[in-house]
């Protein structure tokens, strides 16, 4: 079974050029590390671990930290334990039609306007917290500063950072330096963690894209560090990361209430994605992946494969720009940021629009509560002034009754 995967999976024409074995690349006692397959499994248990520092991190340093920047979470209303209605909030539906509510009212002999208001309550409940979102956030902009920064130290005196032709240049005999080597399985195992938490993680507006994000980059940055792609891949991940650091510091103080710093520091991240996502990155990384390689080696399978998800990753850098450009416009025309449109709305619209309804709600109560105390009072008002008149009319009367 193995010898018939090995013969399957690892054939030559799918990894190397034409003309290329696998024993032309064995550098054994060369100078650096030629990738290997087998080098990636040690990327799942380091994503676990990544969890387990995850968990410590954020009960650990980003709660304090919260508080101390003055993140606040929402004092929601819960919904009553209704046992009928949370068997079908869970099994069938959380945004019921009107014919269900209507079956639902009979079932549990309550009016439709209380079915209804116990589901908006029931899924303003399940709502992640600010704190919540906020520990999510610095964890994230914590491992993407740190990548950033490592990844730039180790390829700012690497030649094909500044000359993108010897990327391939003595392709694929290329050892690879074990900066470079830890660069990729960090990267790897993170994005492994993430995929492995997205079902517990803030469900937010583009969770289909940021599955499909994740997805492709471990399938990227997996299949190029198998075919040494070693020299383009590093150029990608340190692309994505110098703009992911800026995104998730922004929410951090948009989530504390810090308006302006957050607004500030959003202009830099549009800035900073709409130059590297848009422009360095299919100008620099797909063109030379596309173009400047075919100079060095002839077209194979990893050569378009590779390709196919450089752009996948730019289809999706295009949808979040647009995203982006329309809270761009918002904040220039309107003059502040709403909301995140990238990613910090979350996904079930249902919910978006039930939160300021029911901050309608409560506003138009309390419009009403203060209607009432101020004709109370008026009417308050009124009764001691007849009372003071019909005193002082008893008392003219007096002497001439004397």
């Amino acid at each position: 079974m193995e010898s018939l995967l090995n013969q399957w999976l690892w054939q030559e024409e799918y990894w190397l050029p034409p003309g290329i074995h696998w024993q032309d690349v064995d550098m054994k006692g060369e100078d650096g590390h030629f990738p290997l397959p087998r080098d990636l499994i040690y990327t799942l248990p380091l994503a676990f671990t990544f969890i387990a520092l995850r968990y410590v991190f954020e009960r650990l340093i980003a709660v304090p930290f919260s508080k101390h920047l003055g993140v606040k979470d929402r004092i929601r209303i819960r919904a009553a334990s209704i046992p009928k209605l949370e068997t079908f909030y869970k099994q069938s539906s959380r945004q019921p039609s009107q014919s269900e509510v209507v079956n639902l009212g009979k079932q549990c002999g309550l009016s439709q306007r209380k079915i209804q208001t116990w589901f908006r309550h029931r899924r303003n409940q399940d709502r992640p917290n600010n704190t919540k979102k906020f520990c999510e956030a610095s964890w994230r902009f914590v491992f993407y500063l740190v990548a950033f920064t490592a990844g730039l130290g180790s390829l700012i005196n690497s030649p094909w950072l500044w000359d993108h032709r010897e990327c391939w240049r003595g392709y694929p005999k290329q050892p690879v330096a074990k900066a470079h080597y830890w660069y990729y399985i960090l990267e790897m195992g993170f994005y492994l963690s993430l995929l492995m938490c997205v079902s517990v993680d803030v469900k937010r507006k583009d969770f289909k894209e940021q599955v499909i994000h994740h997805i492709a980059t471990i399938f990227l940055i997996g299949f190029s560090y198998c075919s040494n792609y070693v020299r383009v891949g590093t150029l990608v991940m340190l692309v994505h990361d110098s703009s992911d650091f800026l995104l998730e510091s922004a929410k951090m103080f948009h989530y504390a209430g810090w308006t302006r710093t957050c607004d500030s520091l959003f202009v830099v991240f549009a800035v900073v994605f709409l130059v590297t996502r848009l422009v360095v990155f299919p100008g620099r990384v797909i063109h030379t992946t596309l173009v400047v390689s075919a100079e060095f080696f002839q077209p194979f399978f990893g050569y378009y494969f590779f390709n196919a998800l450089l752009l996948v990753l730019q289809v999706l850098h295009i949808f979040w720009a647009y995203l982006i450009l329309r809270m761009v416009y918002k904040f220039v025309f309107m003059g502040k940021l709403e909301r995140d449109e990238r990613s910090d709305a979350e996904s079930e619209v249902d919910d978006e629009e039930e939160e300021p309804e029911e901050e309608g709600e409560e506003s138009s109560w309390a419009q009403r509560k203060g209607a009432i105390n101020s004709k109370l009072a008026s009417l308050a008002h009124n009764c001691v002034l007849n009372n003071l008149t019909n005193q002082r009319n008893i008392n003219s009367r007096l002497p001439k009754a004397r």
